[in-house]
């Protein structure tokens, strides 16, 4: 369901962001989903007329639920930020771990490439609205992989070396970028008994 939370989806864009899981798996769940009244299913006008999924208005609703998991679940011992994320999971980690009093009186628009998917996010202490669009008139833009953004983000991978290795490269105010990276810290882990 978080796959969705910015806006429909064609069932190809859906599967892509979820390695591993089969079409039949895939096609289950969204079926479960619509039957919950939690997905709808709809055709987009022409030229595109492509079937996309949607969240309902009801499905929508659920994010602040995805919100807390996700902070919860960033809590645990076994938390690895380097494992793969989507496009849509790297967005929706930073409108759920954005720390407004480190965000101050900043008033960014941020532009995020990864691959053939953009989005634009508007950050100020209020939160960080995030859709899908071209990064026009962006002060800052990431371009690269999801991945390697969580790892510069979340992981403290330095931005030249992500860059050499041809997996992001950020354009704008070097400033800005370093201060953007600064703004999602993870909350603290909690601690496993001593053995």
């Amino acid at each position: 369901m978080r796959e969705l939370m910015l806006g429909p989806r064609r069932f190809s864009e859906l599967r892509a962001d979820l390695p591993g899981i089969s079409a039949n798996v895939l096609t289950q769940r969204l079926e479960g989903l619509e039957a919950k009244l939690l997905v709808a299913r709809r055709r987009l006008p022409p030229p595109a007329s492509a079937q996309v999924y949607e969240l309902t208005p009801w499905g929508y609703e659920a994010e602040p639920l995805v919100q807390m998991l996700g902070r919860w679940a960033a809590r645990s011992p076994w938390h690895d930020p380097t494992l793969p994320i989507s496009g849509v999971s790297i967005m929706l980690s930073f409108r759920t771990m954005l720390d407004s009093a480190r965000v101050g009186d900043l008033d960014l628009r941020v532009g995020f490439v990864f691959g053939d998917m953009a989005y634009v996010g508007h950050l100020t202490a209020r939160g960080i609205a995030i859709a899908r669009g071209e990064p026009e008139r962006c002060d800052i833009v990431f371009a690269g992989t999801p991945h390697a953004l969580a790892g510069a983000v979340y992981g403290g991978v330095p931005l030249e070396a992500l860059a050499k290795q041809g997996l992001l490269t950020a354009q704008g105010d070097p400033a800005l970028i370093a201060r953007f990276c600064t703004l999602f810290p993870l909350p603290e882990r909690v601690q496993l008994p001593p053995e």
